[in-house]
């Protein structure tokens, strides 16, 4: 799972400082609740910047109790075909050869912004030999 762990320190003026643990960079909000969202957001730019510059996805750290972010479910699936990118050392345009695409739909597909469907990311992880599987869990368990 990509779940990291978050860091929430409250500041002098009032507001909590939010910090993605292992990740650079911060946010902020005026309730934990509200700091915690804006880390999410935080957390799918930063990992958004890691597919721009062709890194490898840092690995979250444990927990250890701490309250934790993750890219949505769609997010997910776009950081997976990224890896199964990586992991078989294609580049976009070696993607969109495989799926008979434009190198700028491949584009979208690894955009965490863009509105992909889940079929065109199930069809792009066909073409890396990968097939898609759900799992759910209870928010309880899921902590």
């Amino acid at each position: 799972m990509l779940n990291y762990p978050v860091d929430l320190t409250p500041d002098d003026n009032g507001t909590v400082m939010a910090r993605i643990a292992g990740l650079p960079g911060a946010t902020h909000g005026h309730t934990e609740d509200e700091a915690l969202a804006n880390a999410a957001d935080l957390l799918e730019s930063m990992l958004m910047a890691y597919i721009l510059d062709r890194e490898e996805i840092p690995a979250p750290e444990a927990a250890d109790g701490r309250p934790t972010v993750s890219p949505s479910l769609l997010g997910r699936l776009k950081l997976a075909l990224y890896d199964a990118m990586r992991a078989r050392g294609w580049r976009k345009a070696d993607l969109a050869r495989a799926m008979g695409l434009n190198p700028r739909q491949v584009d979208r597909l690894l955009d965490l912004e863009h509105g992909s469907t889940v079929a065109q990311l199930e069809r792009a992880l066909a073409a890396c030999g990968l097939t898609v599987s759900i799992e759910t869990r209870d928010l309880a368990e899921a902590v």
